[in-house]
């Protein structure tokens, strides 16, 4: 029978192998007679600075019939009924599925779909990781892009290259499920309790490594450095793929999971008239400041040995225009990098390690970008907005994708200006920011700047600098689908994860390919038999 204890705390530097035998005392049982335990969820309590406490929350079985007269009486006790992982059928096909995108929707729709028994191609235009980062390395130290495997493009998806964050609000039991392949696959097992989980990308390349072998292993095939140009349709249902202008493949199920920034993928789509609708999405800056800065605003006197390096979330509205200012993908003890997919264009993104170690902090600081600030009709039009700002910050970064940066107090013209340093790979140039963003996202950043300033004593400094700019929070397109997960005009056609609008970040576009990955195996099983 399983228990579940909330809110049980530790102080930071506790050992956590005395848990068992404090729930043992609070629950007023023997020690020996707590079974099964497991941490569920463990999370960081610094609201009380300096007390910061350390909140546990515990699962555990008993045969000691005294803790069911305590349920009720001892408000953090609670009986929780067992939910099994439903066993999948295995399921015999001849129909072809083909996955587009190697991301966190086309593995997990991969993964799970080998569950049932099934088998796919799976197509990246990227390289595999190996390769991969090696493009990546020398995109950072020279600016040599290669446009087809990138940060945004290759295996493991844009998410490779960032902090590996983990978060998601759903309840969905697909994400227990997901984190447990991610062990199994090499990830860190706290992942399946922290409140704020990430792998760090250099623990994800090796992730992506066992992933794809396992698949191989099941009679997957992957097709690396293979891009998807076009696909047939007839009677409304997809036929084909035609891959790199030149080759085509039968396909009777086609998963596209390309991602947010697979822009040429939405121009193919939008000549197909396959559904589509444009957007809102954010953007804006990213800022650095020194880790040990967030440190001490966030914990006080806590060394770092005691606690992981601390991070923030920010946000503010403004009630007369209705825009938002927002810290997003926020990377403890990480670097600020470049992400840039397409040439003349510079992009950033912020990217952790698993251990979380260097001197810096970043996040993004983005401004929330509506269907009536973009420019031109049509479904892309916020593609082209991306564009134009990434476009714009290249030319104020001299070119060679040198990102254009000012230090924070500059930026808010406020006394005490500081000169720039950053992380950020190639380099940056040392110019206006108000000349690369809209103006409307530059006056909403600066006041809710001010604002996070008085939420978060120290976070207006000269030691910030930030860095311009961050363009792909999200896809700015969305590929229209139905109540099962396809296309409301292309039957056979699934569009999934973040690039087709339906997801956010690792999790969610994980559960997204997993969903999709059921609903095909259902509509397999009941074809077939």
């Amino acid at each position: 029978m399983p228990f579940i204890y909330r809110n049980l705390s530790l102080t930071p530097g506790d050992d956590e192998k005395k848990l068992p035998s404090i729930l043992a005392a609070k629950i007023s049982v023997p020690l020996e007679s707590i079974l099964d335990f497991r941490i569920i969820r463990k999370a960081i309590d610094a609201r009380k600075k300096p007390h910061i406490k350390i909140i546990y929350t515990l699962s555990f079985s008993s045969l000691d019939d005294s803790i069911k007269r305590r349920l009720g009486v001892e408000p953090s006790l609670e009986w929780q009924e067992e939910k099994g992982v439903p066993k999948l059928n295995q399921i015999e096909s001849k129909q072809r599925v083909v996955i587009v995108g190697s991301g966190p929707a086309g593995l997990f729709a991969a993964l799970r779909l080998s569950e049932y028994g099934l088998t796919a191609t799976v197509i990246e235009r990227g390289e595999p990781v190996e390769k991969r980062f090696l493009s990546v390395q020398r995109f950072w130290k020279d600016g040599t892009l290669n446009t087809e495997s990138n940060v945004q493009f290759g295996e493991g998806g844009a998410g490779t290259f960032s902090d590996g964050k983990l978060t998601c609000r759903s309840k969905d039991l697909l994400v227990p499920w997901v984190l447990d392949k991610l062990v199994q696959f090499g990830a860190q097992p706290e992942i399946r309790y922290l409140a704020k989980a990430h792998i760090g990308t250099d623990r994800l390349r090796s992730v992506n490594i066992a992933i794809r072998q396992k698949l191989l292993d099941k009679g997957f095939t992957f097709r690396f450095e293979t891009r998807l140009t076009d696909f047939s349709i007839k009677n409304g249902r997809v036929t084909a793929v035609t891959l790199n202008n030149e080759e085509e493949i039968e396909c009777d199920k086609l998963i596209l999971a390309t991602g947010h920034s697979a822009r040429d993928t939405f121009e193919m789509l939008e000549r197909l008239n396959v559904p589509l609708q444009r957007k809102p999405f954010a953007m804006g800056l990213r800022v650095e400041h020194p880790q040990e800065l967030i440190n001490r605003t966030q914990y006080g006197s806590f060394k770092k040995t005691e606690l992981p390096a601390a991070d923030y979330a920010l946000a503010w509205n403004n009630t007369v225009t209705g825009r938002s200012a927002y810290s997003f993908c926020m990377c403890p003890g990480g670097v600020v990098v470049g992400g840039a997919s397409e040439d003349g264009g510079v992009v950033t993104n912020g990217m952790s390690g698993q251990l979380r170690n260097t001197h810096y902090a970043n996040s993004a600081l983005v401004v929330n970008v509506r269907e009536d600030d973009f420019e031109g009709a049509g479904p892309l039009a916020g593609v082209c907005l991306q564009r134009k700002w990434e476009q714009q910050a290249y030319i104020m970064g001299g070119g060679g994708f040198i990102a254009p940066a000012q230090n924070l107090m500059e930026f808010l013209r406020l006394p005490g200006r500081g000169g720039v340093r950053t992380s950020y790979r190639p380099g940056v140039r040392e110019t206006d920011l108000e000349r690369v963003l809209p103006r409307f996202i530059v006056d909403t950043l600066r006041e809710g700047i001010a604002d996070f300033g008085r939420k978060m004593k120290g976070f207006i400094t000269s030691e910030a600098t930030l860095i311009g700019i961050e363009s792909r929070t999200s896809s700015p397109v969305r590929v229209l689908r139905d109540s099962n997960f396809e296309s409301v005009g292309v039957a056979g056609l699934y569009p999934t994860g973040e690039g087709a609008g339906y997801a956010g970040g690792i999790m969610s576009s994980a559960v997204d390919g997993i969903r999709v990955a059921d609903v095909i195996a259902r509509g397999l099983a009941a074809t077939d038999n």
